[in-house]
């Protein structure tokens, strides 16, 4: 059922590979069984975006980048609803829970639809189905979270990939009021991390990232106590600043081989260390870098739906804005400024909004 007339057609943006966008023109679609049509507000970048399609399609299997619309970080309104859909219906306010799965398969039932690997049924919005960066969207009913009032859609579709694969990470490695904390790679997602590590109670917050903007930008929200330049010197640093120990907890969000072994070897005895930025390598020494310390390293991919359910309900509780990490917003007709600016890496989060969102 549609609240209103839609257009017959839409804009939509796609990414050929070569650090560069195409805006084209597409019908706008009907829902189908289960479907839900969505009236975008808020797309934002992911860093994956830019390492995996803008530059170069490297990806592959779930990181194939398909020719789609791009964006797997959207959030919007819902205008109409096919059959079969039981909670959602026309004017309410929703997540897109990126990767659409199976629904049957050890995982999504779970609610880690990130982590199915059916061939046919696994396909991610903005890789293998349209995603966020067009005007209106179809997503399946089943990977939608409920929007509250009290969240702009900018703030939700930062839940959709940035701050639901951090609170992951997090809830793995547990932070509380007795830890210091290292972010390695203060990108969107490191200041992510810095944000949720103060909710949570963390002690002290050190941040490293090899860009003076990004280390300014974490300093002036207020996200890091101390912001270091990456440097050889980083480990010695980093102990100096925790009575020679180093942090109980540390998240790399940087993917960079240098700052994955400064994170571990900056992390004291007994220390949790998590891994979130995708890609790049890990060169360490086991037995002096981690086991004679007794050290636990994990490994974090996204999100699941109930986790994503959980941070928004915790964001309300907070008061927790994940827009204020938004740097700049930008129209759609300006999608190919907003992917050059991200790809830069001198700029917090970007966003591709909507109506009333651009220029909130």
């Amino acid at each position: 059922m549609c609240t209103k007339t839609l257009p017959d057609t839409m804009m939509g943006a796609v990414l050929p590979g070569n650090s560069s966008t195409q805006l084209h023109s597409y019908d706008v679609p009907t829902p189908g069984h289960g479907e839900v049509l969505l009236k975008m507000k808020a797309s934002t970048i992911c860093g994956s975006d830019i390492r995996c399609i803008y530059h170069e399609h490297l990806g592959k299997g779930p990181e194939g980048y398909q020719g789609v619309i791009a964006g797997h970080e959207p959030c919007g309104q819902v205008i109409a609803v096919g059959p079969g859909c039981r909670q959602y219906q026309a004017g309410d306010r929703a997540i897109v829970y990126h990767i659409s799965g199976c629904g049957l398969c050890n995982d999504c039932r779970r609610g880690y639809m990130i982590s199915c690997t059916h061939p046919t049924y696994r396909r991610a919005y903005g890789w293998q189905r349209d995603g966020g960066m067009g005007e209106y969207m179809i997503a399946e009913e089943k990977d939608l979270i409920h929007l509250p009032d009290e969240l702009s859609y900018v703030d939700g579709a930062q839940v959709a990939c940035g701050f639901g694969t951090v609170y992951e990470g997090l809830e793995k490695i547990g932070i509380c009021g007795n830890d210091a904390v290292l972010i390695t790679g203060l990108g969107p997602v490191g200041l992510a991390a810095g944000a949720l590590c103060r909710k949570l109670g963390a002690n002290k917050i050190i941040g490293i990232d090899v860009l003076d903007e990004r280390l300014a930008i974490a300093k002036d929200m207020g996200l890091v106590d101390e912001a270091l330049k990456s440097g050889p010197d980083n480990v010695a640093e980093v102990r100096a600043l925790t009575g020679g120990h180093g942090v109980e907890r540390a998240v790399d969000c940087s993917a960079h081989h240098a700052a994955r072994l400064t994170a571990i070897q900056a992390t004291r005895k007994w220390g949790r260390i998590v891994l979130i930025g995708e890609g790049g390598k890990l060169e360490m020494q086991p037995s002096p870098d981690m086991i004679h310390d007794q050290k636990t390293l994990y490994g974090s991919w996204v999100t699941s739906t109930w986790r994503m359910e959980e941070l928004v309900e915790r964001l309300v509780r907070w008061n927790l804005h994940p827009s204020d990490l938004v740097t700049h917003r930008f129209p759609l007709e300006k999608v190919d400024e907003a992917y050059a600016l991200m790809a830069s890496g001198k700029c917090g989060k970007v966003a591709v909004c909507y109506d009333e969102e651009l220029h909130a």
